[in-house]
């Protein structure tokens, strides 16, 4: 975790645009809004070779910003600012830190039920039903009845088959993206890998769950853990920090005090 930091620049980065929007028309190609029911919409824009390229997704004053990559297939992102009017933008790099902006569209959310957001798979949340995680998920939640088992039983599989990956914690780039079957089939990671793990896992099972970044009591860098929600509210469960004290031995409770933890984004 010690370069985890850096990975908020991804979400925060962009400067000056100065280039004129493409037409709607050519909005509609890149950008696919059937997904507002589940408060996602799809992006494939054709990155070009060379020229970073970002998604910039904004509501009101607060925007939440990720990289495009060329050759990527349709990815999915939250709208999880709330209901109401987003204005969803494509920034190329035009030099040094500043970006131009090639396209833009607004789109409105209008959900009943805001828990539906926290089971998509999404960019940094990506599975599908035949992810190996997934699969695991399934067969790790075969007899169980309820919620409570089901996230009990795969909390304790992920703290205690996957360890912290230091290695990766001091090399790490600002472009990183976890993969759930990577940090699956490694058996390792950094908290980033962790949380979207046992998010991803959940979300198979039809059980809402936030991947959350921020700060933590229990960690002295910038640090990533889940909300689940259980029984009516939402709890904070941090698999990172619980497969740390199970390989030291020392005592700990799957539920988090939320005092201890102070968020700055959530997906």
């Amino acid at each position: 975790m010690r370069k985890f930091i850096l990975l908020i620049a991804v979400f925060i980065l962009f400067a000056s645009i100065n280039a004129k929007p493409a037409q709607a028309s050519e909005a509609n190609q890149w950008l696919n809004t059937t997904g507002l029911s589940n408060g996602v919409v799809a992006v494939e824009y054709p990155v070009k070779a060379k020229v970073k390229t970002k998604l910039m997704i904004a509501k009101g004053q607060a925007n939440y910003t990720y990289n495009l990559t060329a050759g990527g297939k349709a990815e999915q992102f939250p709208l999880q600012l709330g209901n109401g009017q987003y204005t969803i933008s494509v920034l190329e790099n035009a030099s040094a830190n500043k970006y131009k902006l090639v396209a833009k569209q607004t789109v409105t959310l209008s959900l009943k039920d805001s828990k539906v957001l926290y089971l998509n798979s999404i960019q940094n949340i990506n599975w599908t039903d035949t992810s190996n995680a997934i699969v695991k998920a399934k067969e790790l939640t075969k007899n169980k009845k309820t919620d409570s088992e089901k996230v009990k039983a795969v909390y304790d599989y992920v703290i205690t088959n996957i360890n912290y990956d230091n290695q990766l914690a001091a090399n790490l780039s600002v472009d990183y993206l976890p993969s759930i079957d990577r940090t699956f089939k490694s058996k390792k990671d950094i908290c980033y890998g962790y949380a979207a793990l046992f998010a991803g896992m959940l979300r198979s099972l039809d059980i809402p769950t936030k991947l959350m970044m921020g700060n933590s009591e229990y960690v002295d860098v910038y640090h990533a853990w889940n909300e689940v929600y259980l029984d009516g509210k939402w709890v904070i469960i941090d698999t990172t920090v619980d497969a740390g004290f199970k390989k030291g031995n020392k005592k700990f409770e799957q539920i988090k005090n939320a005092s201890k933890y102070t968020v700055s984004k959530q997906y």
